[in-house]
């Protein structure tokens, strides 16, 4: 695996951001760079990681009450580091945070290789849930 450094930290250049987030195709936020930069500054917890040149290649971004709750709501990997544990290793450092917390939540693609990589790491399709299944409601505003 690459070396990435990582830390811990709101606040970030808004080229960084919009340039990770579009590299991923998350074009409803990159459109947006003032909404991105306050939806960061007001998340619970950020964690990025940049590879040895210092481009920001991972984020992870929590809304948590740090409590009872703690929402994955990001998980972005630049494609070029994608493969390469750096997503698994987001993932890991955000549950090691939240360890205490009891429910962990997030949302994803309906894609098969989404679904076998938050198994991979404890996560639970609520239909598959046990002993009962959960239901998941959303409401995406335009």
């Amino acid at each position: 695996m690459p070396t990435f450094t990582f830390s811990e930290s709101k606040h970030l250049l808004r080229h960084d951001l919009v340039g990770l987030y579009s590299s991923v195709g998350w074009t409803a936020y990159a459109s947006d760079p003032d909404a991105l930069v306050r939806a960061l500054e007001q998340s619970s917890y950020v964690l990025t990681a940049r590879n040895a040149d210092g481009e920001l290649v991972g984020l992870a971004r929590v809304v948590s009450d740090d409590s009872t709750i703690c929402y994955l709501q990001d998980i972005l990997v630049s494609p070029r580091q994608q493969r390469a544990g750096l997503g698994k290793a987001l993932v890991e450092k955000v549950l090691e945070r939240y360890v205490h917390v009891r429910q962990k939540v997030l949302l994803t693609d309906d894609e098969p290789g989404q679904r076998a990589f938050y198994e991979s790491l404890g996560f639970v399709e609520g239909s598959d849930f046990s002993p009962t299944p959960l239901r998941t409601f959303v409401q995406i505003g335009g």
